[in-house]
């Protein structure tokens, strides 16, 4: 009896053991700002082109301005825009169904969100996607990597 309580007790080190392994990687420090050292200055950075969702909606690209002060962004702006340059505002989804502009106008009044989480935080970790504007969050955290990268020190 002994003996076999001896071995559940090993069992169950190793189940946790190999458990905190594999849930290892998925803690700590995000990749954004792991072991990074920044330049103190502001700097703009863009997203790819988001070609459009499966009903056609949202194509465009976002662009941030971040400074940055003691390695992490103090200030941050975000903006969105269509594939040929026009800003997204309060008019844009105008021309869509209810729904489809109830949609795009969630996305564009993320931007300040996403920005003031931004601030907030100092970093892009723990920055969650608001609901309904996944689009915009992937846009926004493309645009500040690549502000990031450009504020890195060599």
């Amino acid at each position: 009896m002994k003996r076999r309580m001896k071995r559940r007790k090993i069992n169950t080190a190793l189940v946790f053991a190999l458990a905190a392994a594999l849930l290892l990687p998925f803690t700590g420090c995000s990749s954004e700002t792991k072991n990074t050292e920044y330049t103190d200055g502001t700097y703009s950075g863009r997203s790819s082109d988001f070609a459009d969702d499966e009903s056609g909606n949202g194509a465009g690209y976002g662009t941030v301005e971040v400074t940055v002060k003691d390695n992490k962004v103090v200030s941050c702006t975000f903006k969105m825009f269509e594939l040929d340059g026009t800003l997204k505002d309060e008019t844009y989804g105008a021309d869509l169904s209810r729904e489809n502009r109830l949609k795009a106008q969630k996305a564009v009044q993320s931007a300040p969100k996403y920005a003031a989480m931004l601030e907030k935080s100092g970093t892009l970790d723990g920055i969650d996607a608001i609901s309904g504007a996944t689009v915009s969050y992937n846009e926004f955290k493309e645009a500040v990597g690549d502000a990031l990268k450009k504020a890195e020190k060599q």
